[in-house]
């Protein structure tokens, strides 16, 4: 078909389908050349939409796609498109089918500055690469929360950059089987659970604002996680953990805020001698429980972290679960020695014994009388009077000291 034709086809198409609910976006799309941009005339338009070469669909703010309960919204499966500045509402109900506002099948593509709303999964990304996904704003259904879909969804994709993106109202951001990707600067709020990675290795994780979700941040067999400069807060749900790390590898933690949390930091005992994580100047502020560890021994390095403010700095499943990780340099609010030659280091040990925590440690049920005159009581008698020598759950030889 010649342009002349096309361009007339374009406009008998603007005249019959003039601004209702059932224009259809998708003849458009097919009009459009091979690197052209298509800047429809303000409006709501009809999906499930399909593109399927290299286009750029610019919606200034004024398109809006409904996809009326079906399917995803709008389709990516050519290398290099670009969608921005769209409305995307309404997508199908189906799990099975993934069914969301938008999904990514191919390489290259920069999705930005779109409104994506009443959908199940936001934005599925399938075995895509070196896809730029930055500031968009994603909102789920008003479901409970196991209904939902994830609000980013990156499956076996590579090399992608996700980045400034406001998640809210959503199941989870799920990431599985898929490497070398930055997830920067998003904020993640009102969700079950801020970021989950599954067998993803080589991430990093970087200066990303989690507030009221059940969970922060998740790392199951993913190796080389690289998590630092996030913010994680109000996690206050009693199983919940604002970081949770289990059988992963030289997964680095550093620089991250952890405030009034449930649990700060669930680790599991590293079972070979790589397994171990690098715990370094994070801020444990104000938590019910700063770290808590559980397995039979330790090994995890954590240097230069600061713990202000915890009802526990550190709780464990048994006696030696924290004993043998490597502490140095931590701040502890609750340090009672001087630093008398001004190192900067305190000049004895920190040193934690095991006594009423035990109690709530070991019986979760006992958690309801955490803070009580009761375990009060018999802590400050175990601690006057003890029964039998208390049991060391940890040690920092060199605790930090906080200079005026």
């Amino acid at each position: 078909m010649k342009k002349t034709n096309k361009l007339t086809l374009y406009l008998l198409l603007l005249i019959h389908f003039p601004l209702k609910a059932t224009s259809p976006l998708q003849l458009f799309i097919d009009l459009t050349p091979e690197g052209g941009t298509l800047k429809p005339i303000p409006g709501t338009y009809s999906g499930p939409i399909v593109i399927k070469k290299s286009i750029i669909l610019d919606g200034q703010n004024e398109v809006v796609i409904d996809g009326n309960g079906t399917g995803s919204l709008l389709v990516i499966e050519a290398d290099h498109v670009t969608v921005r500045r769209c409305k995307l509402i309404h997508s199908g109900h189906s799990h099975d089918k993934v069914d969301a506002g938008m999904t990514i099948k191919s390489d290259g593509n920069l999705v930005e500055e779109n409104m994506i709303e009443e959908v199940l999964f936001g934005i599925h990304i399938s075995q895509g690469n070196h896809n730029v996904v930055r500031n968009n704003r994603i909102r789920g259904w008003t479901d409970d929360k196991t209904l939902k879909g994830e609000g980013l969804r990156l499956w076996n994709g590579q090399n992608n950059t996700l980045e400034g993106n406001d998640i809210r109202d959503v199941r989870d951001c799920f990431f599985s089987n898929s490497i070398h990707n930055r997830i920067i600067g998003n904020r993640i709020l009102n969700s079950r659970m801020g970021m989950e990675f599954i067998y993803s290795p080589d991430n990093e994780i970087a200066g990303n604002y989690f507030s009221n979700n059940d969970h922060g941040l998740v790392g199951i067999y993913s190796d080389n996680l690289w998590i630092h400069d996030n913010r994680i807060e109000h996690q206050r749900n009693l199983h919940g953990s604002a970081l949770a790390i289990k059988g992963s590898s030289q997964v680095r933690l550093e620089n991250n805020i952890i405030m009034d949390c449930a649990v700060g930091l669930t680790a599991n005992s590293p079972t070979f001698p790589e397994n171990i994580l690098y715990i370094k100047n994070n801020q444990f502020l104000y938590n019910d429980v700063a770290l808590y560890f559980y397995g039979d021994k330790g090994g995890h390095v954590i240097h230069g972290n600061r713990f202000t403010g915890n009802f526990q700095q550190v709780a464990v499943t048994g006696p030696t679960s924290a004993r043998f990780n490597d502490w140095k340099g931590n701040y502890w609010q609750n340090y009672q020695g001087f630093d008398s030659d001004g190192d900067g280091y305190g000049d004895t040990p920190y040193s934690v014994y095991w006594y009423s925590e035990r109690i709530w440690m070991e019986r979760s049920m006992a958690r309801f009388f955490r803070g009580t005159l009761t375990l009060g009581f018999i802590d400050f008698t175990e601690r006057l009077i003890p029964y039998s020598k208390p049991v060391l759950i940890f040690e920092d030889p060199t605790p930090g000291v906080l200079r005026q």
